[in-house]
């Protein structure tokens, strides 16, 4: 059984996914690390961000592992726990723009889908209900208003030691929100079945609540 959840940056999605899938016994997958992974990469390697030959080497051979060790979810980039780099300043920049990349994407998507197969997943991103796994038994799309994913984000940011203004980080959510939106491949869009879910006034137990009493109706 395949669970998506899918929406924009900071509205909770990896803590809510990650509960959900604890609940159920299901494996997590968050596929926004994955992005930030490849992200991280191409600045490490000092690859022009954009459909080149570079790139397209680069996504031949690099090995990327999600594991789960006790609670905690681990990045392992080319044999390397990047989980914390991930979250930095210079990959949350880029990020949207390597994500929109076809050549990147399809590298992506075609592991997501094995790691999924023959198993039951709660999988997190943007077009997972869309694109992904268009035929995902139950689909959410998590919603919340700027001024609360911006607080959401400052927290991120300050458990990296970085610091940033909400004013700020209002302006780079709506950028991204609109960059996302409008991008040519696998765009961020609400699938048509998706059930949407605000989370602006909700704790995470009330999200998780509320996400596992729905999957239990459909599945039955």
């Amino acid at each position: 059984m395949i669970i998506a959840i899918d929406g924009p940056a900071a509205t909770g999605k990896s803590t809510t996914a990650k509960a959900l899938a604890e609940r159920l016994g299901f494996t997590y997958l968050d596929t926004g690390a994955m992005y930030r992974a490849i992200t991280l990469l191409i600045l490490q390697k000092k690859v022009q961000i954009g459909e080149n030959f570079a790139l397209i080497s680069l996504l031949k051979k690099f090995d990327l592992k999600i594991q789960q060790h006790e609670k905690q979810i681990l990045v392992i980039l080319n044999g390397e726990d990047v989980s914390n780099e991930i979250r930095r300043l210079d990959v949350t920049k880029y990020v949207s723009e390597v994500s929109a990349l076809s050549a990147v994407r399809k590298s992506l998507v075609k592991i997501q889908r094995k790691i999924a197969k023959d198993q039951n997943c709660v999988v997190e991103g943007r077009d997972i209900g869309t694109i992904v796994f268009p035929d995902a038994e139950v689909k959410f799309y998590v919603v919340a208003d700027y001024d609360v994913r911006a607080k959401r984000r400052l927290l991120d940011f300050k458990k990296l030691g970085e610091e940033k203004s909400i004013d700020e980080l209002i302006e780079e959510l709506k950028n991204r929100d609109k960059y996302d939106s409008e991008r040519e491949h696998s765009p961020l869009l609400k699938a048509n079945d998706a059930i949407e879910v605000d989370t602006t006034n909700l704790t995470i137990e009330e999200q998780v609540n509320f996400m596992f009493k729905k999957v239990k109706l459909i599945k039955g």
